[in-house]
């Protein structure tokens, strides 16, 4: 098993910035959105950075996988509920296509890492 230091991944790093976007887009959604799509979206965001921090600390690498691939269903949630916003005409899909492009290339990232560790071991 190789330690993984999650701060030092790229792809971590990426998603913490992703999850300041994510706040920043859904601070525009109605009010009403709160409890709904806001709290969603946001939390599937969070749960892309906490699942590959999480999972570096597991011990194994299919462990680690498994907590990767968490994050990767994470990354789908997140676009899906973008989607709907775009959906919804809440939020221009203008403004929104370029953090779903960012969500993909994280999920991306993630798939390669997962190929990387399957390699590994």
């Amino acid at each position: 098993m190789n330690t993984h230091k999650f701060r030092k991944l790229q792809v971590w790093q990426r998603s913490i910035q992703l999850v300041t976007l994510i706040y920043k887009i859904t601070s525009k959604f109605p009010k009403e959105e709160k409890y709904g799509l806001t709290d969603q979206i946001r939390r599937a965001a969070v749960s892309i950075c906490l699942n590959i921090a999480e999972g570096s600390g597991s011990g194994s690498d299919p462990e680690f996988m498994r907590f990767l691939r968490m994050a990767q269903r994470s990354a789908y949630e997140v676009i899906a509920g973008l989607e709907i916003v775009i959906s919804l005409k809440m939020l221009d899909g203008e403004m929104l296509n370029p953090v779903i492009g960012e969500v993909d290339q994280i999920s991306a990232m993630l798939s390669g890492l997962i190929k990387s560790l399957k390699a590994d071991s």
